[in-house]
């Protein structure tokens, strides 16, 4: 067996999510399929991937990567933000530092995408924080197909913010085979 056919037998590529957010009018949405899938086959249909964080719970999260990597992402960015009196963008920048510098961490391989009704933001494991410029932010296997819908949606219809993650999370569904129509979307705002 040749050393690639052994690393992969033994660290098999997962792939699974959709992730999707979106801000408009003082209103977000942040929705995600439950798909997981190990290697060619689909190993759950319902996986919440989205939770609401914060002590007010007006902070939604969504992850993307490994599952146990992501959790302990998802409690360190609880951690920030307690920390940080719920200030959304220096709760993501402050995990982003950690999670680049830490020996740890930098060994997680998730994607985070964390908003609230005003800012959305991908953390990655790189020590990037992104703020998009149209506040429609997307990761995960279907992530681009969703965006490209988001955005177009977002552009052409007057569909609500939760109107445009259902839609085009459907849509990623049709196109992507690591994502399924069972979706799960969180609101914020009024």
């Amino acid at each position: 067996m040749s050393t690639s056919s052994r690393n992969s037998a033994l660290h098999p590529d997962v792939r699974s999510t959709t992730v999707l957010g979106v801000i408009a009018d003082g209103k977000g949405a942040l929705g995600a399929d439950g798909q997981v899938s190990f290697n060619n086959t689909v190993m759950k249909h319902s996986a919440q991937k989205v939770r609401r964080v914060g002590s007010k719970q007006d902070v939604v999260v969504g992850f993307a990567g490994a599952t146990a990597d992501a959790f302990t992402l998802l409690q360190r960015f609880e951690e920030k933000l307690e920390s940080h009196r719920g200030n959304l963008s220096r709760a993501a920048i402050d995990l982003a530092k950690d999670w680049r510098t830490d020996r740890y961490l930098r060994r997680l391989e998730a994607m985070l995408i964390v908003m609230d009704k005003d800012d959305a933001f991908i953390i990655s494991g790189t020590g990037d924080v992104i703020r998009p410029d149209d506040n429609i932010v997307a990761i995960g296997s279907g992530g681009s197909y969703a965006l490209s819908a988001a955005r177009a949606l977002s552009q052409n219809t007057d569909m609500s913010p939760q109107e445009i993650v259902q839609k085009s999370l459907e849509i990623a569904g049709d196109i992507c085979i690591y994502t399924n129509k069972e979706i799960v979307i969180e609101t914020v705002g009024s």
